[in-house]
């Protein structure tokens, strides 16, 4: 099975594709399920169902990612991305390896199994939620699904070691996007214009204070621009200036504060300097928000000797929350970090040894066969 796994996971890291056209994946995807005697259920184009009826009432989800990211790969390995300017560097290609071989191992343990089973091979995780518009396609109801899960390899952790943790595991996210319009004018004519990279740079630090003015110390939140640009000249004063962020929560109520707080700062700038602010700042995915109950149960059967019980949840979004929004869930991580794989994830150079995906496996067996929906 190590050996099945290893040679899915390096074909996959070869095909990378980007949130739903991932039409070579799928194909690969469906051939493998196709070869174990599964039938499958297209939806979304590329995403692939499986359903395994037990005869039970109840079913149990499982699910892996199968996008990639738009970065061009720096390993130098002999299964590299063959999609210049794409790649793998999140993990996904081992997530699916690790579904692909659960699906190997279910179809001979049929007979013993509690529950029904749903895998879910998943479009678009990175963008722009393929979990959510799977839930609007109600394949939670169609299946009966009560309980779902998922893993996420993570090279913070130490290699073939689980991390988790019930409540707050990763932060409901969104995109700010603001247009600052002002007025041109040549520099040594600055009071006919209205400058709006300093209006911008101004908005920058009242939108860092809302944390600090705003929002309870007990909560977390996070406000980061990543992007900022504008002007034309050097002896120009800019018209136009654009900033691009996000923000990261693990509540909802603390998301819609600092999308509030955002709103009147823009108004009262508008105000002041005569200047227009156009401003989106809409939740992409909600928080994971792992189920205390099953968590219990989780830690109970699946957790070792050397396995991380985590004090924090990370500021990481995840779009397997919107599955959680409707039954609860499990997702958890599996460590991929050594002295030899050590690059962050969404890195050029992200890698790990694929002998550690039957960590994710084991523990899949381990849920089937034990947990209690």
């Amino acid at each position: 099975m190590e050996e099945r796994i290893k040679h899915w996971r390096q074909q996959l890291h070869r095909i990378p594709e980007i949130g739903l056209k991932e039409y070579k994946t799928a194909q690969y995807l469906r051939q493998q399920l196709t070869m174990m005697g599964y039938a499958y259920e297209a939806i979304l184009d590329t995403g692939t169902l499986v359903y395994i009826d037990a005869h039970q009432s109840e079913t149990m989800a499982f699910r892996s990612d199968i996008d990639a990211l738009n970065i061009v790969e720096k390993n130098t390995i002999p299964f590299k991305s063959e999609h210049l300017g794409c790649m793998h560097a999140c993990g996904h290609d081992g997530h699916m390896a690790t579904l692909l071989g659960f699906a190997e191992w279910l179809k001979d343990h049929k007979n013993e199994l509690r529950y029904n089973v749903l895998l879910i091979f998943q479009p678009a995780e990175e963008s722009p939620g393929g979990a959510g518009l799977l839930v609007k396609a109600g394949i939670l109801e169609k299946y009966h699904v009560k309980g779902i899960f998922g893993l996420h390899l993570m090279p913070d952790i130490p290699a073939g070691k689980l991390a988790c943790r019930q409540g707050p595991l990763m932060a409901e996210c969104g995109e700010l996007h603001v247009t600052v319009r002002g007025q041109s004018s040549h520099a040594g004519l600055y009071h006919q214009g209205i400058d709006t990279i300093m209006i911008a740079s101004q908005l920058i630090g009242l939108y860092k204070s809302i944390k600090v003015t705003s929002i309870s110390p007990l909560e977390q939140g996070l406000l980061h621009i990543g992007m900022i640009e504008g002007g034309s000249a050097n002896n120009i004063v800019a018209n136009k200036t654009t900033m691009h962020g996000t923000v990261r929560t693990y509540s909802d109520d603390v998301f819609k504060e600092i999308s509030s707080q955002i709103k009147k700062i823009n108004a009262s700038m508008e105000n002041i300097y005569g200047c227009q602010i156009e401003c989106v700042c809409d939740p992409m995915y909600p928080p994971v928000l792992n189920d205390s109950s099953l968590y219990q149960q989780f830690k109970s059967i699946a957790f070792q000797d050397g396995d991380i019980e985590l004090k924090d949840p990370l500021m990481l979004a995840e779009d397997f929350s919107f599955y959680q929004t409707i039954v609860p869930g499990i997702f958890f991580y599996v460590g991929v970090g050594t002295p030899t794989h050590h690059s962050g994830l969404h890195i050029e150079t992200f890698n790990f040894d694929e002998k550690y995906l039957m960590r994710g496996l084991e523990t899949y067996i381990a849920l089937i066969q034990n947990i209690e929906l």
